[in-house]
This record gives structure tokens, sequence and C-alpha cells, in this order.
């Protein structure tokens, strides 16, 4: 017989009514039913009910056991009393009498319960994070996890692609956030970086002569953390194709992201027809570039409506420069408790408020209500309702100012209106393909012009776009939303050297900067470089959507805290001296 089992314990059926079988795993919880001990023993495959009475030889030694004890037992099956039959477990026809049992390792008392569930602050989680992934929950979201990876390399190679590795220790490369840099005991005074992306060493590939690329990649970037990003490292299936086109990429990666959602999605609807929206218009629409497309409201501009009219504070807003009006529309939103509700939501968020109009029942019919309704006046708030295609019961919130100071706010208000209306289809995973991103952002206090997304886009229009004002150009860069939230990032590669020395010019970055910098990328463009791009899949936040999770740690097996610690491992940790005096390095104390 095997020294610690001879079945799981989900591997015993009724079949094995009889048999005298040995089995290893955790008590997850000790019954004492008048004399006679059940334990629930539990490994990572299922629970196996076993039971002692005085005439087994180890009673003695049963009855000392507790919770989180791993043990091993030997025992007969035998098959349940009809009525005492289990049917949400595998094995809950049977339960094994134990005849002999050995303690594998004894538990001390446990800071949290792994039987139940109790919530414990994640301090507590964390710091004992081998108890919590022992928990039901948390064994399911792991195993999710790696399954998903699995099937998202199996779909990769169908598709003739691929896994080369890349170097985890690298040079500094400006990927949109800070690098963890790691000091050099041979060359004092350099520095290493972890890569943010294998993003220049795929482009390399690609130059290579290998025309299709797939990692698993972890990816280290110094981030201040989030419910849907860890602070630190996060893991990304990352792909790059030659000689190919944007839309050679979505159709690549379109069948992945689906198989994989179809697979794992508990039976939601995939949606099949993933739109393609400009970054202007995801902005003007849903004020994200990550739409949440579940939910139907498109926003709309209103600003004729207001433009000269009686509602002073819209009037006059839209005399400056840039300015607009911006309506959410809400179908079944018209009642007073409910806009006054938005209002207050928008005031929480830092605005003044909302505009509001409704439309409920009149002495003549239908009747616009509300303060905005007065103002302006029946004719106006007509044009309005027959824009937006409202009718009574509905009602349209309005915001106003330059986009980008209220499209943030926008945007979340139209997701709280889809919520609490019962707009947003949860029983759905809704995609859609974020496109035509601008390449470059102006810097509001200083005025200077930088990359806005990914430095190594090709612009479109190529050479010739970089003449003209960098603010208008646009890049082939994309995202793909899902849900609200951002699961692909990708882009069409600049492999021209020329304008990739003049796309970082206009970044401030001169032609002995970008040679200094990126030496190895720009020597490879001068002998033969191929047009390629790619883009890469953040897998924790896949699993997280398809664990319905609200936090990225509960799908990371060992993640850090908010401020980016490890409590597990106490990391970061201080140095000894003679790894500083070795690495040539001296700490500052920090002053208070």
């Amino acid at each position: 017989m095997h020294a610690y089992r001879t079945h799981s314990c989900a591997g015993l059926t009724k079949d094995n009514v009889g048999d005298t079988v040995r089995l290893s795993g955790w008590v997850h919880r000790v019954r004492d039913h008048g004399g006679v001990l059940f334990i629930d023993l539990r490994d990572h495959y299922g629970v196996t009910q076993v039971l002692c009475d005085p005439d087994s030889p180890v009673f003695a030694e049963v009855e000392k056991v507790r919770s989180e004890w791993c043990i091993r037992i030997d025992g007969n099956v035998k098959a349940r009393d009809p009525e005492l039959i289990n049917p949400k477990i595998p094995t809950g026809e049977i339960e094994v009498f134990i005849r002999d049992m050995e303690v594998l390792g004894a538990a001390e008392e446990l800071p949290l319960m792994v039987f139940g569930d109790q919530e414990y602050p994640e301090e507590t989680r964390l710091r004992y994070r081998y108890l919590d992934l022992r928990r039901e929950e948390m064994q399911r979201n792991m195993t999710l996890r790696s399954d998903v990876v699995a099937s998202m390399r199996r779909r990769m190679w169908d598709q003739a692609f691929r896994e080369y590795q890349t170097p985890i220790i690298t040079a500094s490369s400006p990927e949109g956030a800070r690098d963890f840099l790691v000091p050099s005991r041979l060359h004092p005074g350099k520095f290493y970086a972890l890569p943010q992306a294998p993003q220049l060493f795929k482009q390399l590939i690609m130059v290579s002569g290998f025309d299709k690329y797939f990692q698993i990649a972890p990816c280290f970037r110094d981030e201040d953390p989030r419910a849907d990003r860890s602070p630190t490292d996060f893991y990304q299936l990352d792909m790059e194709m030659s000689f190919v086109e944007q839309q050679d990429v979505f159709d690549t990666i379109q069948p992945v992201i689906e198989g994989v959602f179809e697979e794992f999605g508990g039976g939601k609807k995939v949606d099949k027809h993933w739109p393609q929206i400009s970054y202007a218009d995801a902005a003007k629409w849903y004020g994200t570039d990550k739409p949440d497309l579940r939910n139907p409201i498109k926003m709309q501009d209103t600003s004729e409506h207001f433009r000269g009219s009686g509602f002073a504070i819209f009037a006059k807003l839209l005399e400056q420069d840039g300015t607009e009006i911006r309506a959410i529309p809400a179908p079944g939103g018209g009642s007073r408790k409910f806009c006054d509700r938005m209002n207050s939501f928008a005031q929480k968020e830092g605005l003044p408020g909302m505009g509001y109009i409704f439309w409920r029942d009149g002495e003549n019919g239908m009747e616009a209500a509300g303060p905005l309704a007065k103002n302006i006046g029946p004719e106006r708030t007509e044009a309005i309702r027959t824009q937006l295609g409202l009718g009574k019961g509905d009602a349209a919130f309005f915001l106003g100012g330059k986009p980008s100071s209220f499209e943030r706010v926008a945007g979340k208000a139209r997701d709280v209106i889809g919520e609490e209306l019962g707009l947003t289809d949860k029983d759905r995973f809704a995609f859609a393909w974020i496109v035509d991103f601008p390449m470059y952002e102006a810097d509001e206090e200083t005025g200077g012009i930088d990359f806005s997304h990914n430095p190594f886009s090709m612009p479109q229009g190529g050479l010739d776009a970089l003449s003209g004002d960098p603010l208008s150009v646009l890049g082939y860069q994309y995202d793909l939303a899902c849900n609200g939230y951002e699961l692909v990032s990708g882009a069409i590669r600049n492999h021209r050297l020329d304008v990739m020395i003049k796309a970082f010019e206009l970044a401030g970055y001169d032609e002995a900067e970008v040679k200094k910098r990126f030496g190895g990328l720009v020597n490879a463009f001068q002998y033969g470089a191929p047009p390629h791009g790619g883009c890469a899949a953040g897998i924790d936040r896949i699993v997280m959507l398809l664990a319905e999770e609200q936090n990225i740690r509960e799908v990371i097996m060992f993640p850090m805290n908010q401020r980016a610690e490890d409590l597990m491992m106490n990391a970061p940790s201080d140095p000894t001296n003679e790894q500083l005096r070795e690495l040539h390095l001296r700490v500052i104390p920090q002053e208070d």
C-alpha cells in the first residue's frame, strides 16, 4: 500500500464499499455524535467523511485531532444509510471507518478558520496566506487560474504560435510606469531593471525572423495599487506577429479570449461581435476608454439645446472655448427621488452636482419636470427628449464644462444609473476594441508633449503624420475592454527607424538619447525589420472576471497588500551591511 494514500478524498464511490483504503488530508471539521467521531477529511480534490467509535483501535488518538491537523488514516469503506447520503459531494454515498491513523502534521491554534464563511481582515489573510489558500473558494480560484493559463497556451499553439522566454533582468524602458531597479554588483553604480513588459524583446524576436511569438510573461511595475491591479507584478499572455495589420491581430486574439470566456464563464453569454470604437467616441459616449457595454446607456452632446437658454450656468459655460453639455439618458429613472440621489452622487465625486430633467404625467399629458426644465422651457426640453429617445417615466442628467473635467464622473454616473435601474445585463461578457488612441498628450502643468500610451507604436500616416500638430496624431494602438475592465492592450509597432527617431523627438528625446536608451532596437532596425504588431492580455484581470471577484488579490496566489508589502515573507526587508557593501550602496535615512 502507498505510504500516504490509495485514493484522493474525492475518489471513493459506492463501488469501493468493502475496500480497505488509505487517505491523507486535513481535518476540515470534527463532529461528536454521542461518542461516535465524524471527521470531514479534506485534500485538494474534495472531502470524505471518516468516522471512528470506541471499537476502533485508535479511538483515543482520533479524539485528540483538531481542525487543520494533517493526518493519514487507514480504514474500511462503508455505505451510508440512505437517509444520510450527501448528494452535494462525490463521496456522499460512502464513509470510511478508521482502523489506523498517523498524525502527519499537528496544527497550532488557527489565526483564521478554513471551514465556514467567516470574513477576516485582509492583513490576516495575507499574513497567513497558506491557510487562506486552503479555503474552498481560494482553491477554486487558483485552479481556475491554472486552467485558464493552460487553455490560453493550447489555443495559441493551435494557431501555430510558439512560446519563447525573454529575460527578467534587463534595461529600463518607458512603459508608462516606474521601474523596479536592480543594482549591479559587477558594475558599481549601474542598475538593471525588471521588465515592465517583454516589449523590446518581442520586437527583436520578430526582427530575428520568428514569425509568431507568445509567452505567459511576468511583468513588473512599481504602481499605485487598485482593486483591479497589483502594485508590483502581474502576468500577461504576450504575443507578437510579423507582416500583420491591426485587424490581423484582432482576428488572432479574439478566438483565444472568446474561447476562454466560453470555457470558463459559467454559462454566461459571450458576445461574438466585438465593435471597434474610437478612443474619442468612447470618451464621448461612455466617459471612459474601457466601457461596460452590458449597459446600453450612451451619452450624447446636448450643447445646442442650452446655448443661449434661460439656464445661465450652462449658457455662460458654453461661451468658453472647448466646453460642452453632455447628457446621460436614464430610462426608467423619472422620479425626483432618484434624480436627487444621482445629484448627491455627483457632489460626492467632487462636482457641484448634476442637472436633470425627468418626464412624468401632467395635466395635459406628459410634462418635463426639474429645475432645468423650468429654466429652459418646454420647447427645448421636448427637443432634448426627442434627441435622447426618452419618454414618460424617464430622466436625463447633464454635466457641463471641458470634457476632461467631467468625463470621469460622467462615466461613473453612467455605470451607477445602469446598475440602479437594472439596465446592465449581469449575465453577459460584452467586448469592444477601443482604437485610434492619440499618440501624444500635453502635460497640463508644463505644456510639454509626451507619449500618451506605448511609445513604440506606429503613428497612423507614418512620417508625414509627425510633421503637424502632435496632439492630432493617432497611433495604431488598441485596447480590448470587457465589462468595464481593460483586458488587452497592443499596437502595430513602429518598425521604421526614421519614424521612430521623429516620434521620440516630438516627445522630447533627441536621437542620441534614443540610441542610448534603446540601442538594441535601434541597431536591429538597421538590418531589415519586418512590419509587426501584437498585444498582451492581462491574465490576473481575466481570471478575476471569470471568478466573479471584485479584487484582483483573490485570484493571485501570493499577492502584496495595498502598500506593496508581502506580510507573509516580510518584504521589502532591510539589506545587510555586507549586501550594501557588495553593491557599493548606502541607504540614506528618510527625514521625518
